[in-house]
């Protein structure tokens, strides 16, 4: 997958409040959203990084930028400007039919469309806050959740939504009571289920390197790093 087509997959599935093309960047009105949605990111190879400066903070934003894997020329020159790195990020797919060997077990999980009460509690406790669900409404192309129970207690959520034949994972949570009992794995097959009827050809994901846990679970689906990007950040004093 191309930079740019791992972009777009991306803003149509966790879409900003707002998106411009602004000389050479695109620039990202995240609304309080995170990181994903307020990056800008490099269009141009000549973009000039005081643009993009400028543009962020009109939105309120700390500079932030997505350097995306093979581009070293900007990564330099934002090493030089002072910004750090935050957050290195692993992109993995899966052919759905991968996933969809086997059904989760009986009334593990629910496909939920708009999110029930205890799946916003549940995102809540794990820092997924109200601007992170307003990206989930605002996805244009089909979309659901999963709800993930243990012992008959909720216990775990995640968001999917598919663009071009490819159903992007997000916001995947466990309960800390109901880690490390094979809710994830579960989770994620339901929603391979799903996109599999919705005509989804491929599964994806991203996930930050920190997170062991969850990199050797998809590692354990079979799912395969294609890609990756982190994001260089501006230290505010």
């Amino acid at each position: 997958m191309t930079l740019q087509a791992l972009t777009t997959l991306i803003d149509a599935t966790w879409p900003a409040k707002s998106i411009v093309d602004l000389d050479g960047w695109k620039i990202r009105n995240g609304a309080g959203g995170g990181n994903r949605v307020s990056a800008a990111s490099q269009l141009t190879s000549n973009a000039q990084i005081e643009k993009a400066e400028s543009a962020m903070r009109a939105f309120g934003q700390t500079p932030l930028f997505m350097v995306r894997n093979g581009e070293e020329v900007l990564d330099g020159a934002l090493k030089t400007a002072g910004y750090k790195i935050k957050d290195p990020v692993t992109f993995y797919t899966a052919p759905t039919a991968q996933i969809t060997t086997q059904r989760p077990p009986a009334v593990t999980c629910f496909q939920v469309w708009p999110p029930l009460a205890t799946q916003v509690e549940i995102w809540n406790e794990g820092g997924i806050d109200d601007a992170r669900l307003t990206i989930m409404a605002r996805a244009a192309g089909p979309k659901t959740t999963v709800l993930g129970r243990v012992q008959d207690r909720p216990a775990g959520t995640a968001f999917c939504a598919i663009h071009n034949g490819i159903a992007m994972l997000h916001a995947i949570e466990t309960r800390h009571a109901f880690r490390r009992q094979g809710l994830g794995c579960h989770m994620i097959r339901a929603l391979a289920f799903w996109a599999q009827e919705h005509n989804a050809h491929t599964i994806a994901l991203l996930v930050t390197q920190a997170n062991i846990a969850a990199n050797a679970l998809y590692t354990s689906l079979g799912m395969i790093p294609v890609g990756g990007y982190y994001y260089r950040i501006y230290p505010e004093t």
